[in-house]
């Protein structure tokens, strides 16, 4: 029987090695409207492909940037294009499917 102390924490980080993946996850997570599981998943992206490489490329400092896409605050929209940018995505707009 394998013990709870055995088993590897599960990190989302681990499963985002390609665009590809990346698009599907944020689009997935944007798709359950709950703005904060977003930014949180933004955050989790960017841990995924550097933070300090991320707060590079935007100019924000890195502890903000932790900070801003924990799920727990509000970013202003500039920080999330900023970050969408460095990541190599884009935010489109779409027409809603009709139900």
């Amino acid at each position: 029987m394998i013990k709870l102390d055995e088993l590897k924490r599960f990190d989302m980080t681990d499963y985002l090695d390609s665009e590809e993946a990346i698009a599907e996850y944020l689009s997935i997570v944007i798709n359950e409207d709950d703005p904060a599981a977003f930014i949180q998943a933004l955050g989790t992206v960017a841990r995924a492909r550097s933070m300090a490489d991320i707060a590079q490329k935007t100019g924000l400092n890195r502890e903000s940037l932790y900070k801003a896409l924990s799920g727990d605050s509000s970013p202003r929209f500039s920080t999330i294009n900023k970050v969408m940018n460095a990541i190599g995505l884009k935010i489109a707009v779409l027409p809603a499917e009709e139900a």
